[in-house]
């Protein structure tokens, strides 16, 4: 393929991370492919930044100096929460120009803020996803997603989001074989698709304040094959079913039904993931009964039946010699 050019764009205040874990991945691919990503970075007036950990970045130019990119990459940090208008003017102007136009985590909120998110559907780090959507109503904000494609503009949610973004892309580029090299380098999986959520179940949902809840919620993740209506779990926690249904959202911030249903997906992809165990004793051990009902959730949810799911994301492994 011809060579792309990856511009990193710096500023004050970016988060450290988002920026090295994509670089780092299209670096590794020229290990594999020399002549297929020019890495270039740039600030404003081509001056070291300070990063948010206090590292210093020193740029290879500025801003108003570096050629158009064929991918064009913004991080986030704090600096991109209020971002600099003469940034926001550079990157309304410059941006539409890019083959693809990538952010990292708060990275989105400076593209929202030029107005290159408007009636698009995009992703941040879940802890900005409702101030982002607040100030920016015109842009479709989905917290769920690790990253979100659309058209030539990709959003990811925080920093290791920014890797599996860049993974994606390089798949795209140099094929399947290549990511999952540069993953194993890097010592990361390239198993997450863009619509695995950002949480697991047990993130996502609050720890639940009463212990007889707590005790549910351990209960529900260690049998994921069990019983697990409402009623049962009910007497588990020693509640009605209305009451405990109740309780249960107001403490977790979801039903739990939600909660089973996220709980038995993942226990389903870590199998489809880590184990060569067939799809039906998978789908029966993670609660589904049957794998119908399994291939269902995974489409439902990830958009993928579990096969496919598990030929693209399960990790490769290196024969021992």
């Amino acid at each position: 393929m011809a060579q792309r050019t990856v511009l990193a764009v710096l500023f004050d205040g970016v988060q450290s991370l988002d920026v090295t874990g994509p670089v780092e991945v299209f670096a590794g691919a020229g290990v594999l492919a020399p002549d297929a990503y020019r890495i270039r970075t740039a600030s404003l007036d081509g001056a070291p930044v300070r990063t948010t950990s206090g590292l210093t970045l020193v740029p290879d130019e500025s801003l108003t100096t570096a050629p158009d990119p064929d991918i064009l990459l913004v991080p986030g940090g704090t600096g991109s929460l209020r971002p600099d208008p003469r940034l926001v003017a550079w990157v309304r102007e410059r941006g539409p120009r890019a083959a693809r136009l990538v952010s990292v985590c708060t990275g989105a909120a400076v593209l929202a803020e030029a107005g290159l998110l408007d009636g698009r559907r995009a992703t941040t780090h879940w802890a900005y996803c409702d101030r982002l959507a607040r100030d920016h109503p015109a842009v479709e904000i989905d917290p769920d997603p690790v990253y979100v494609r659309d058209g030539h503009i990709a959003t990811s949610a925080g920093v290791t989001a920014g890797i599996d973004l860049a993974l994606a892309l390089v798949e795209e580029d140099l094929g399947r074989d290549a990511a999952l090299t540069i993953a194993r380098h890097l010592v990361v999986f390239l198993r997450r698709p863009g619509s695995q959520a950002q949480f697991s179940a047990q993130l996502a949902a609050q720890t639940a304040q009463r212990e007889p809840l707590r005790d549910v919620q351990r209960w529900i993740t260690d049998h994921p094959d069990a019983d697990l209506c409402v009623d049962t779990l009910a007497v588990r926690a020693r509640l009605s079913p209305r009451h405990f249904a109740r309780v249960f959202r107001a403490e977790t911030g979801m039903t739990p039904g939600r909660y089973v249903d996220r709980v038995r997906l993942e226990h389903a992809r870590r199998l489809l993931e880590d184990t060569t165990d067939g799809i039906e004793e998978i789908a029966r051990t993670s609660g589904y009964g049957t794998p119908e009902a399994m291939r269902r959730a995974f489409v439902k949810t990830l958009g993928t039946p579990p096969a496919e799911y598990r030929r693209r994301f399960r990790p490769v492994t290196t024969p021992t010699p």
